[in-house]
């Protein structure tokens, strides 16, 4: 690929917590323009680990990162990260921490240097296009869990980012929000690696699918992951089998 659409370079990128084993050993990531890609992996196997490098919530024990074809070290260079990647984390109570709705989401315009009527007006349209119109004066900490996930996303997509990391952006949702979700993502014109367990929507939203395994990235194919043509009693997503590359 045209390395002039690289967003994220990751460099045998190694981590381990304090007292810990490795959970990442000298992890590779190529990732590029356009890309959707999927990430699965147990507990434990560090993809909100390596999100959080990517952000500078965490300095590796070694390697390298280029975002955007710029080196990222110190905390100053991660604050150009910030402004071009959107991170959702996993639990949204993370994220949410102002009285209402529209507080929280026109908090990141804002600290881009918006002024509070252009950031207001940004937050109002971010809203209505997640179908969140009417929520600006509801009481954050009140929402259920999957209004709180959506206005989570409010907050990252206010910010105008140039591609999203999403920690299980499915994760305690009802159908009915996970296929509203599965919409909403898929009218994105954004890039996004997307961790998830459910293996039938990353089929039905990414382009590729991979998996964490001994601190590093492997493709589906080395994993076996693959899904089964069976009936599921819920099932809400299609199940054909897609061709998937290695990510280099």
């Amino acid at each position: 690929m045209d390395t002039n659409n690289l967003i994220i370079n990751l460099k045998d990128i190694s981590f381990c917590y304090p007292g810990e084993s490795s959970v990442l050993d000298r992890l590779n990531l190529k990732f590029y323009q356009y890309n959707r890609i999927g990430l699965t992996g147990p507990n434990g196997s560090g993809k909100t680990t390596m999100f959080h490098i990517i952000m500078g919530l965490l300095k590796p024990s070694s390697g390298k990162i280029e975002i955007f074809g710029r080196p990222v070290k110190e905390d100053k260079e991660f604050r150009y990260v910030r402004r071009k990647i959107g991170l959702l984390f996993q639990d949204a109570d993370d994220q949410l921490f102002s009285p209402t709705v529209i507080e929280d989401v026109a908090f990141g315009p804002l600290n881009l240097g918006k002024s509070k009527d252009e950031a207001m007006d940004i937050a109002s349209m971010t809203l209505k296009s997640l179908g969140l119109a009417g929520f600006e004066d509801r009481i954050t900490y009140k929402l259920s869990g999957g209004e709180k996930k959506l206005v989570s996303l409010a907050t990252v997509l206010a910010m105008e980012p140039e591609a999203l990391l999403l920690d299980e952006p499915t994760s305690g949702l009802d159908d009915n929000t996970k296929e509203k979700l599965l919409h909403i993502l898929s009218d994105l014109n954004l890039s996004f690696i997307l961790i998830s367990h459910e293996i039938d929507f990353l089929f039905e939203i990414t382009d590729s699918i991979y998996t964490m395994q001994d601190g590093k990235i492997i493709s589906d194919k080395e994993a076996y992951i693959h899904r089964h043509l069976h009936a599921h009693p819920q099932g809400k997503y299609s199940h054909v089998h897609k061709e998937h590359k290695r990510l280099k």
